[in-house]
């Protein structure tokens, strides 16, 4: 009996549940609206917990996921808004502008490629202009007979706020007879503004793109041109051009193209975000901004007028016809009104053919030349064309193309068409 009392001791006691004890936490799914009541001391509870958490966070990612692709597409559907061009890219700030350079010099060192001295007599009279700078005198008898040397013209282009010290590129050409300026240096050449101050000067190795070469017997080959060429960084700025920029006061915007609507459209963005009142349209191809009269404020504001986006006003419609190329370049909104069009073609053949003239045996006459001529007019055989109201580009295209018109015949049916009033375009011949 004592031992099996001692054995029923050592058994666990059963574990009952404590009414005094706080009820178990309810866990809420959101997704699903179920309340489940989890029993921390019952694994199989705990499980179930955890799986229906992994079931919710895979929902949760499932609608997320979902929101996404929606979000895109909502974004993809979305009509895109029109070009918008920068400000800096449509308008040029008055008082901001280059200035053109201009110099005389000689380039030296030709391989007999240089001006003929007895047809280009300025170039021997600046070659003792330039020696005698070093004191070197040329007598008075003497004719050098120079190939090596070229007298060229030098110009560049001084950018706005230059400072001196700063390099530009300048570009060399001949004006005597030289038949190649490559691998000639050029020597100190002072480069002038139009008020005849000094602005840069100029000095170094040409680099010519062209290239010729004739032989003894006259015949020559050529490419490209090879009397001039260009000397990047060649010039060093000797002289600042004052600019109105520094001043203080109003800025003025002018339009690369004038165009009214244009120029509504930049006062109103400027306006939008520096307040109304700040920019002002003059006209078509100016716009008037009120700036802030530091100097230093006015570079960093300005800087952020010109990043701001404007939507420019359409292209007048136009055609450019340049009548000594043949080319033609029509606008995509030109129009054409109702016409019927009929071009021909006629041709005049001149022919000269000599004949001679024998005379009767024993009649002492005289053999003789005697020109024959022939003179022959034919007419082609003219294509028409019909234009309906409103045609496209395309449409013009596509007739002329179709009844084969040469670009010669293309411009001469665009001008009668802008005579007779069916072209609703400018014509612009170049």
């Amino acid at each position: 009996m004592k031992t099996q009392h001692s054995r029923q001791a050592r058994q666990p006691a059963a574990i009952e549940p404590d009414p005094a004890r706080e009820p178990a936490p309810i866990r809420v799914n959101t997704l699903t609206s179920v309340t489940t009541r989890v029993d921390p001391l019952d694994p199989r509870s705990l499980a179930q917990s955890r799986g229906a958490q992994i079931r919710a966070a895979v929902r949760r990612w499932h609608a997320f996921g979902s929101i996404a692709v929606l979000c895109s597409l909502a974004l993809l559907l979305v009509p895109t808004s029109a070009r918008a061009d920068k400000i800096r890219d449509l308008v040029q700030v008055a008082g901001v502008r280059s200035n053109q350079l201009i110099g005389y010099g000689l380039v030296v060192g030709l391989d007999g490629s240089g001006d003929q001295t007895t047809q280009a007599p300025f170039t021997t009279q600046s070659l003792e202009n330039m020696l005698q700078q070093f004191g070197i005198t040329v007598p008075a008898s003497a004719r050098p007979q120079l190939k090596n040397a070229a007298a060229v013209m030098v110009t560049a282009e001084l950018p706005p706020f230059a400072k001196p010290g700063q390099v530009i590129d300048v570009t060399v050409a001949s004006i005597g007879n030289a038949k190649s300026i490559r691998g000639g240096q050029l020597l100190m050449a002072p480069l002038r503004g139009a008020d005849g101050n000094v602005y840069a000067v100029a000095q170094g190795s040409v680099v010519v793109g062209g290239v010729s070469a004739q032989g003894k017997s006259g015949s020559s080959v050529q490419v490209n041109i090879s009397a001039s060429g260009r000397i990047p960084n060649g010039a060093s700025v000797e002289r600042t051009v004052a600019s109105s920029f520094a001043g203080g006061g109003d800025l003025m915007l002018n339009l690369n193209t004038a165009d009214f609507i244009t120029a509504a459209r930049i006062a109103t963005a400027i306006n939008r975000v520096y307040g109304a009142g700040t920019a002002q349209p003059l006209d078509g191809g100016s716009v008037s901004v009120r700036g802030p009269q530091d100097p230093a404020q006015k570079v960093e504001w300005l800087g952020a007028i010109q990043n701001l986006d404007v939507q420019p006003g359409d292209a007048p419609a136009r055609i450019v016809v340049n009548s000594r190329t043949g080319t033609v370049v029509i606008g995509s909104d030109v129009r054409v009104s109702a016409a019927a069009v009929a071009h021909g073609a006629i041709q005049v053949t001149i022919g000269e053919q000599a004949q001679v003239s024998q005379p009767a045996p024993f009649s002492q006459g005289q053999t003789a030349i005697v020109p024959s001529s022939s003179v022959q007019v034919s007419e082609d055989g003219g294509h028409m064309f019909k234009f309906g109201p409103g045609v496209s580009l395309d449409a013009i295209v596509r007739a002329v193309n179709q009844v084969g018109a040469t670009p010669s015949d293309l411009i001469s049916i665009l001008q009668a068409l802008k005579q007779a009033g069916a072209l609703h375009a400018d014509l612009v011949v170049i």
